[in-house]
């Protein structure tokens, strides 16, 4: 039966009961009036009928004239068509026999006749007054009887309606409340993942159906839970598996600072031999362990660094990033999804074999570039000897092929002197001579290294300098090949007869240097990587470019002297280089 049915089935009961209370109380009510209306109506006109008429009878109304008689004549009349009590019509009839002897006793004008007349009357009123007072107290008392029947019977009816409307109010509510309340219960549990929940109901209906639906549907969490925890173990361990056998050392940390995994080429790395890592806090492994707390610290190594495994120096690059997971919130209108740290991933890169392979890289370059500068030179010399007239005389054409020649040369040679500083930048094999020198004879130096060609181009060199300028502790050599680099790159750049401002000024405990040209301006998007090895602005194929690695050389000579370097550049305005050196 549907739920809808028994509804309407349940307040149609009630409908019933209350119509019956409703009829029943009608009934005695309606028998009570009747009752009292027969009081009122019969026996109380009666009486005061023969009120009427012993009045006229005792005021000597009807001896008078015939205005009494026909007043005694009428009420009397009444009376005759108003009998309800039994003996009441023959009381009645006496009454009529004696008003009538009486009205013929006044024409014999016989006193006994008279007299007898008159006692008819006076006994047939009285009669009739007593079986009306009779009815009157009996009729009274079975009214009385009929409101006590009609309350008792009126109570027990409203008893057993009370009784039925209670029990209703206290069980149908229960009839909708008890499914909804498992069914929440059962919502409750699906909520903590207690998928073996099931609402059994035992009648077919609306609830059943929803049971029916919510036990389905427990059955595919169910199933959907036991198969996705399946796929998680089984993902979990591929992941462990894929993780085990990397090359590099992965280790997993959680927020508890707590290992979550760590493979076997870590181990071996950090030289830790327990078997059950797993869950232990790393304060308990850096114990001892130098090399581990240094990878798990806040200052861990940025630059690669070397560990011995197996008697054999391997190099190792250090990698570490956050881990994230979806955390969900709810709202009150939205549902909102962000991201919550779980902890860190370190991975120590083998790098050995690249650094071997650098390594044979800088050692083939450095080779190479001093090979070379035996035919340069030689390449140089023969320029120079043709360039003399004691040689034998050339003609223009000549003069113009040598002279292009001789630009490629000092072009090669500055390449290959750029390599060999980068094989020694690359090799650790840096040899600064520190002394502390005035930063104008740095200055100095680089002017006259490029003053010739500044010349050539006609290009003007102004000095910008403060008044006071204190000593910077660096080499100069090397201080000065980066000055004329940057002098070089604003010369190669400037139009003709133009200028290139050389400016130094004492900053914040530090020695700026700066070379500003005003030729077309680096984009923005070049200035970043112009301190890379091997990057090359693209030119618009008037200027040619260098090899790419001025910069990057110029880089690692002032950083090795504990400076800075930079560029600022907008397009159209020109360039700036600069570096500062400490005082």
């Amino acid at each position: 039966m549907k739920v809808k049915t028994k509804l309407r089935l349940g307040f149609g009961f009630l409908f019933v009961v209350v119509l019956f209370f409703g009829a029943t109380a009608l009934f005695y009510i309606r028998d009570i009036s009747e009752n009292s209306k027969a009081i009122l109506k019969n026996n109380y006109e009666s009486l005061n009928f023969v009120r009427q008429m012993r009045q006229l009878l005792d005021n000597g109304g009807i001896n008078a004239d015939t205005a009494g008689e026909r007043k005694f004549e009428k009420y009397l009349y009444l009376q005759e068509h108003n009998i309800t009590e039994p003996n009441e019509k023959a009381a009645t009839d006496t009454l009529r026999a004696g008003f009538t002897a009486y009205k013929l006793s006044k024409l014999s004008s016989d006193t006994r006749v008279i007299g007898s007349a008159y006692h008819k009357i006076t006994t047939g009123l009285g009669k009739i007054e007593e079986l009306n007072l009779q009815a009157i107290v009996r009729k009274d008392a079975q009214a009385r009887k009929t409101v006590d029947d009609a309350a008792l019977i009126l109570g027990l009816v409203a008893s057993f309606s009370f009784m039925v409307l209670f029990s209703f109010s206290v069980n149908f509510p229960g009839f909708i409340a008890n499914p909804l309340r498992a069914l929440l219960e059962g919502i409750r549990e699906i909520g903590q993942k207690n998928y073996d929940t099931r609402l059994r109901f035992e009648k077919d209906d609306e609830f059943a159906e929803v049971a029916n639906a919510f036990n389905s549907m427990a059955a595919q969490l169910n199933e959907w839970e036991n198969s996705n925890l399946a796929t998680v173990i089984s993902e979990k361990r591929r992941i462990e598996a894929i993780i085990e056998q990397m090359q590099d050392a992965i280790i997993g940390v959680d927020q508890k600072q707590e290992i979550l995994f760590m493979n076997d080429a870590a181990r071996k790395a950090l030289n830790i031999n327990e078997d059950k890592v797993i869950g232990k806090n790393t304060e308990a492994l850096t114990k001892g362990n130098d090399l581990f707390r240094s990878i798990i610290g806040d200052d861990a190594p940025i630059k690669p660094f070397k560990i011995v495994l197996d008697g054999r120096e391997a190099y190792f690059q250090l990698q570490s990033s956050s881990i994230s997971v979806p955390n969900i919130n709810h709202g009150t209108d939205v549902l909102q999804i962000a991201n919550r740290p779980a902890g860190k991933v370190y991975i120590l890169k083998n790098i050995t074999e690249f650094k071997e392979r650098d390594e044979a890289k800088t050692n083939f370059i450095a080779t190479i570039s001093h090979e070379l500068k035996t035919p340069i030179a030689s390449i140089k010399m023969s320029l120079k000897l043709l360039n003399d007239d004691r040689v034998g005389a050339m003609n223009n054409e000549q003069h113009q092929l040598i002279a292009h020649i001789k630009d490629d040369s000092d072009r090669l040679l500055k390449i290959t002197s750029e390599l060999l500083e980068l094989s020694q930048v690359e090799t650790g094999n840096i040899q600064l001579n520190f002394v502390p020198v005035s930063p104008m004879k740095i200055v100095e130096y680089a002017i006259t290294s490029i003053k010739f060609q500044a010349e050539q181009k006609k290009v003007e060199l102004e000095i910008v300098q403060d008044h006071t300028l204190p000593d910077v502790h660096v080499d100069i050599e090397k201080t000065a090949w980066v000055l004329v680099n940057f002098l070089s790159n604003a010369l190669r750049y400037s139009a003709e007869k133009s200028k290139i401002v050389i400016q130094v000024a004492a900053k914040q405990g530090k020695v700026e240097f700066s070379v500003k040209d005003f030729g077309r301006g680096i984009d923005e998007a070049y200035q970043k990587r112009l301190f890379d090895r091997y990057f090359q602005v693209p030119t618009d194929g008037q200027n040619k470019s260098g090899s790419g690695l001025g910069l990057a050389i110029s880089k690692d000579f002032i950083n090795a002297q504990g400076g800075t370097i930079g560029v600022e550049s907008e397009l159209g305005e020109g360039s700036r280089f600069y570096f500062s050196l400490p005082v």
